[in-house]
């Protein structure tokens, strides 16, 4: 108990002191994120990453705190996602790459033995969906922070039910150190925590979540499981029906997903963010309840409804804007006549915000002037 309150301290205290000292060399390398016209390092999940590897590798070689079978290669399957995410995080990786990274090493770390090869197979599936999800989160300040640390507590729960206190201890060092980044990342954020972090603390999870279930029917499984990562699975369901229905390429960002579209219903970022992490809280508290048995699967379908509902609603609130024509029609002069109709003509952004296309001519806004004719005089 003692040893998992010093841990627990010593995570936070690092992660936090991580992330202030790694603030100036990510901004020095170009390794930051615009939000909302501010420029954030995203140094944050290097600084959680390191401070869970090192405090809990601490516990491992002193023999305060073993992990157990499998938990080491938990941690170092983990950390190889978190390098791949610092890789994206550095330079553009196609998210194909990210999905076969994750997937490889999610597949070294089922149980096989327990759950055989089509639960393994679906569970490698699940790992790889949290993973995306916690990094989908990673759209407002301190988001995926908030709602990692909620779940990391309730699968930590599950776990010390279970009696698995390498995964139990694991995953109270991940919610210190995720705890210690949010000093840094709460609104307006000073860092953020990137792909780097974002998918070591979504794998870590999803991971832990699998191997507490192992043992337990399919279906209450799923229901379970579900319920504790609600949130990152309805900012990815949400994601991928509004791209689909609008027509977009499913990869391709945009801002449309559960924060963004809560701060076009008129709450503020913070009110966004802590309107997701209360719900986060509930619906894994939902799972944990369950889990233990002082709730019943009524609970979990109730997630289920709840998440779909707010889904749907959410669908309806308006991100993309208006489509823009293929063929934009320019009036300006075309041999010396005002006033030609030139279709086709493409516009630049600085022709949009002077007035002027590409060719150097004039545009009209629809049911106006056209801008920039007559020229001035100089």
């Amino acid at each position: 108990m003692l040893y998992g309150i010093l841990a627990a301290l010593a995570a936070l205290l690092l992660a936090a002191a991580l992330a202030a000292l790694l603030r100036v060399p990510a901004r020095r390398l170009g390794v930051v994120d615009r939000r909302r016209q501010r420029v954030v390092p995203l140094c944050g999940g290097v600084a959680v990453v390191l401070a869970t590897c090192l405090v809990v590798a601490t516990g491992e070689w002193t023999g305060a705190a073993p992990l157990g079978d499998g938990i080491q290669e938990l941690l170092v399957a983990g950390a190889a996602v978190a390098a791949l995410g610092l890789v994206a995080d550095v330079r553009r990786v196609k998210a194909r790459f990210l999905v076969g990274g994750t997937a490889v090493a999610a597949a070294c770390v089922v149980p096989y033995g327990e759950l055989g090869p089509g639960g393994g197979m679906l569970a490698v599936g699940w790992i790889v969906f949290v993973a995306l999800g916690f990094r989908a989160l990673d759209h407002a300040d301190a988001l995926a922070g908030t709602v990692g640390v909620v779940t990391a507590f309730g699968v930590g729960v599950v776990a010390a039910a279970e009696l698995m206190d390498g995964p139990a201890v694991l995953l109270s060092v991940l919610a210190a150190a995720l705890t210690g980044f949010l000093m840094h990342n709460w609104p307006p954020a000073r860092v953020g925590m990137g792909s780097c972090g974002s998918l070591f603390t979504g794998f870590l999870l999803a991971a832990v979540a699998v191997l507490t279930r192992t043992g337990y029917g399919l279906a209450s499984s799923a229901e379970v499981m579900f319920a504790l990562t609600a949130v990152a699975a309805a900012d990815v369901l949400l994601v991928l029906l509004s791209r689909r229905l609008a027509g977009r390429p499913l990869l391709r960002g945009g801002p449309d997903h559960l924060a963004h579209r809560l701060r076009r219903l008129g709450l503020t970022p913070l009110g966004a963010t802590v309107l997701i992490a209360t719900a986060a809280s509930c619906a894994v508290s939902v799972g944990v309840l369950v889990h233990i048995g002082w709730g019943t699967r009524t609970g979990t379908l109730w997630v289920a409804g709840v998440t779909l509902a707010v889904v749907l609603g959410l669908l309806r609130v308006p991100v993309y804007g208006l489509r823009r024509p293929t063929g934009v029609h320019v009036v300006g002069r075309q041999g010396g006549v005002p006033g030609t109709r030139l279709s086709g003509t493409r516009r630049t952004a600085a022709g949009l915000a002077t007035g002027r296309t590409a060719a150097g001519l004039p545009t009209r806004r629809p049911g106006g002037p056209a801008a920039g004719w007559p020229p001035v005089q100089p």
